[in-house]
């Protein structure tokens, strides 16, 4: 057996005393896993940096073996965000998440394409961190959405109206109005505006925002996706959360 794709690197472990499993986010096999032998060497360490873009051919006797996998690098990404600890986080974190959500080999084209649209925001010269935080929250988002647990925000959960939402049920993943939520608002998750859909876009979202978003995407991720199947939030996602609720992180207006 044997296919060939495009993909991206998500992670790489040690095997044996120079092989390395790496795990890639392909186009048309989904998260998909293989050996790479000699892949501890200086070279290929560097070629297999979560976040890369490659080239990739995967080899096995049977479609359910680990098999063997042959990268060659398209574009290092994660080379380009290495002078940049908030958005080397926030790759890390994404893909830690996409590790820990995603079934194996199953095909993702809508993801590979949200993730492949992350990296392109994260990899903006131009883009503040307002502007890429944003994006990536938009992104974790999608990813409920892509997994079958997209949140309800267009209106009220308990009044129908589409003015003011400000909170969502950490029940039913709907958006709740301000005035609905009043009385309960320490239950209820606060709504960031950007993630509204008729949120203007392309503007940069204030730090409470990022933050606040944050930790919405965070509580379903976790009691949606991750829990029921025994699994935790990564400890790259948490240490990104922890990053953004510094109160100096530059170039997040606050808000």
């Amino acid at each position: 057996m044997e296919w060939r794709d495009t993909g991206f690197v998500l992670a790489a472990r040690r095997h044996g005393e120079s092989s390395l499993i790496v795990e890639l986010l392909t186009r048309e096999h989904g998260r998909h896993a293989g050996l790479v032998r000699g892949g501890q060497s200086p070279r290929r360490r560097a070629l297999l940096q979560p976040g890369n873009s490659v080239a990739a051919s995967w080899r096995g006797r049977l479609p359910e073996h680990l098999g063997t996998i042959e990268c060659e690098l398209v574009d290092p990404i994660a080379a380009r965000l290495l002078d940049d600890p908030d958005r080397l986080a926030a790759l890390g974190a994404a893909c830690a998440l996409l590790v820990a959500a995603l079934p194996e080999r199953e095909p993702q084209t809508d993801l590979f394409l949200s993730f492949a649209g992350l990296l392109g925001a994260l990899d903006s010269a131009t883009a503040s961190i307002g502007d890429w935080a944003r994006s990536y929250v938009v992104w974790e988002y999608d990813l409920l959405t892509g997994l079958g647990f997209g949140l309800d925000l267009d209106c009220c959960a308990a009044t129908g109206t589409t003015e003011d939402l400000a909170y969502v049920s950490p029940r039913s993943g709907r958006a709740v109005s301000r005035a609905a939520g009043a009385p309960y608002h320490d239950k209820l998750l606060p709504l960031p505006g950007f993630l509204l859909p008729d949120a203007p876009a392309g503007r940069p979202a204030s730090r409470n925002d990022i933050v606040a978003g944050l930790a919405l995407t965070e509580y379903f991720l976790l009691h949606h996706v991750l829990s029921p199947h025994g699994g935790r939030l990564p400890e790259a996602r948490q240490r990104l959360a922890d990053r953004m609720r510094r109160p100096a992180a530059p170039g997040i207006i606050d808000g």
